[in-house]
């Protein structure tokens, strides 16, 4: 019998916590309430959590802050809940690693849809080619693992990121607008925005300079997109 997928769920408002509890549970997911920041961190810690609620205003931590701190240390999916819905804080969510956000006052039955969609998207294949494939002379896509090295060294990419990175690096030279990119990256591109594509593009960069300083394989083309350039 298959377990049920667990939600973390880090929220101080009983109330809203109550209503993310009960849809969760109507779904088949089993969810798990935490008030506080400091106590969510170390329930992730026990493992065995399959996504993550986070609001963004915590007692005792802002959730942008807890979000970082998580993204040193796992990789598990995180959606935002904010009661803020202007466009600078949905970025600056996704451009420290959340994989979606959601703004109050929300729908149970989207909470539940988005959830679904974020494990479906992030969840590994059971099956399929085995054999990592070098795509180019610097990069490579392991399709088993959803990992990708940049001149040997495996990047420390959020699922976002690397679908967003992937589809460059399998298309070398090829020009992608950004609601192309929203489109092959995003299981539900309607929910983005073109600040999105943006701010994935800042943070792979970055990544890729933490490797080579002076290499910069993604270009950007105004008014278009970006591609990554040919090898030389």
């Amino acid at each position: 019998m298959l377990m049920a997928p667990k939600v973390l769920i880090i929220e101080d408002e009983a109330a809203i916590a109550d209503t993310i509890v009960y849809a969760l549970k109507t779904d088949g997911f089993e969810p798990v309430w935490h008030m506080t920041g400091e106590d969510g961190r170390r329930r992730l810690a026990a493992g065995d959590i399959a996504l993550i609620v986070l609001d963004i205003g915590l007692p005792d931590i802002s959730g942008l802050e807890l979000c970082k701190q998580i993204r040193h240390e796992s990789a598990v999916p995180i959606m935002f809940l904010t009661a803020r819905a202007e466009e600078i804080d949905r970025v600056v969510g996704l451009e420290i690693g959340a994989d979606d956000y959601l703004v109050k006052p929300f729908s149970p039955r989207e909470l539940t849809a988005r959830v679904k969609a974020i494990l479906r998207r992030t969840a590994r294949p059971a099956a399929g080619p085995a054999p990592q494939q070098a795509v180019t002379a610097v990069f490579r896509i392991d399709g088993t693992r959803m990992a990708i090295s940049y001149l040997g060294r495996p990047l420390d990419l959020s699922r976002s990121e690397f679908n967003v990175l992937a589809t460059l690096v399998r298309h070398p030279g090829r020009v992608f607008s950004r609601d192309e990119l929203m489109n092959l990256a995003w299981e539900n591109p309607e929910a983005c925005l073109d600040r999105t594509v943006d701010a994935h593009i800042k943070n792979i960069r970055g990544k890729l300079r933490a490797v080579d300083p002076k290499g910069d394989p993604i270009e950007t083309r105004r008014g278009f997109g970006y591609c990554l350039k040919d090898a030389p």
